[in-house]
């Protein structure tokens, strides 16, 4: 929504280009900011499945419009949210509310009757590397009382070390080794919150076996030492 020429990633691509994203019930995306950035969603309850527009199922995807066509969006967008920030009578909400959403309904026709041919957008809508990527994230979210090695998540999901180092760039702009290490840093902090018998103990049991340099990483990361942060989760 903002006009800053600045790139954000979505799911692995890097792109100034005027664009739209859409997913269907289900689908997921990932997204990197490096500045913050003001990004609208429109959410079509129930689910939008007859006008035509692109079926997303598993990962969202993107589309590079036309920049007057996504201006145009934009316009309807601040305009609907401008409309219902206002006071509105009861009986007359019902029929305001069907207006918006028909206005907003004719906006996303419009501006994919407007989408631009663009090979880039072949990759971050492959489904398929998406997927490995959510696998990847769905086991080191499940995974929360053990180290967090490579070798270990590759054997469970069935891929090479390689394919998950290439995942890791595609999908989160770092190496595999940061992407795991950045995680197991979070699950330390969760333990530590929790109230854990030693710093050292719970570093250990997630892999840090480098207690000076686990440290610096940790305050870096969270910008308060480990122990600071037991001493916080033990308080409360």
């Amino acid at each position: 929504m903002d006009d800053l020429d600045v790139t954000v990633r979505f799911n692995g691509a890097r792109r100034i280009r005027p664009v739209i994203v859409i997913g269907s019930g289900g689908a997921a995306y990932t997204i990197i900011e490096e500045v913050q950035r003001q990004i609208a969603s429109v959410v079509f309850r129930p689910e939008v499945t007859d006008r035509g527009w692109p079926q997303a199922t598993l990962c969202f995807n993107i589309f590079e419009t036309t920049a007057a066509g996504l201006s145009r969006l934009r316009g309807v967008v601040r305009e609907v949210l401008e409309a219902a920030s206002e006071p509105v009578a009861s009986p007359d909400l019902p029929l305001k509310a069907a207006g918006m959403k028909e206005t907003l309904l004719g906006a996303v026709d419009a501006i994919f009757e407007s989408i631009v041919p663009a090979r880039w957008t072949l990759r971050p809508n492959d489904e398929r590397n998406f997927k490995v990527f959510q696998d990847i994230r769905a086991l080191l979210s499940d995974d929360l009382s053990l180290p967090i090695y490579s070798d270990e998540i590759a054997r469970k999901l069935g891929l090479s070390v390689r394919t998950m180092h290439d995942v890791a760039r595609r999908y989160r702009g770092m190496s595999l080794h940061r992407y795991l290490r950045l995680r197991r840093l979070w699950l330390v902090r969760q333990r530590l919150l929790a109230g854990a018998d030693s710093v050292k103990a719970v570093a250990l049991a997630f892999g840090f076996w480098h207690l000076g340099d686990f440290s610096r990483s940790y305050r870096d990361q969270f910008g308060e030492t480990p122990s600071q942060t037991l001493e916080s989760g033990r308080r409360t």
